[in-house]
């Protein structure tokens, strides 16, 4: 079972499947070394499951390449390559925002507002690991965007 939000009781659940969310202690400091090791652990699995798709993307269209004689066989092929192609670009961003992740972990500015430099939050984190704004940022940093736009 996810543990639940402090501020509500929204479950929380990892982006990996089999990670139990952090178990905050009463007076536990922010971002000791239990939870420096919790969000390594996440990110690395993350990151490993990222490549594991990667390369099972790489086989399907080796395997599954055809030259269809039908146009609309071949369109309907390179249509959905196409789209693996685009969620592994995402995914590929995404990867590289993972390493920065683990970057900050190394050099202990992991789970820090890189704004104004407050505590993210662990049930942030552990919903979006690789965030590096505080909700309070993140919310004015979207707010502009929507303004610009």
């Amino acid at each position: 079972m996810a543990a639940s939000d402090q501020n509500t009781n929204t479950p929380v659940r990892t982006p990996v499947a089999g990670i139990s969310p952090y178990t905050l202690k009463d007076g536990e400091e922010y971002m000791n070394d239990a939870q420096r090791e919790h969000f390594r652990l996440i990110l690395r699995a993350w990151r490993q499951e990222l490549m594991e798709e990667v390369d099972r993307t790489v086989e399907h269209m080796k395997s599954d390449a055809a030259n269809f004689a039908d146009p609309a066989d071949r369109a309907t092929q390179e249509e959905e390559f196409s789209l693996e192609l685009r969620t592994r670009d995402r995914e590929r961003k995404l990867l590289k925002k993972i390493s920065e992740a683990l970057d900050d972990l190394d050099q202990g500015e992991y789970g820090y507002c890189k704004s104004c430099g407050s505590e993210i939050g662990i049930r942030r984190l552990e919903a979006r690991p690789t965030a590096t704004l505080c909700i309070e940022c993140k919310t004015l940093q979207e707010i502009k965007e929507k303004q610009m736009a």
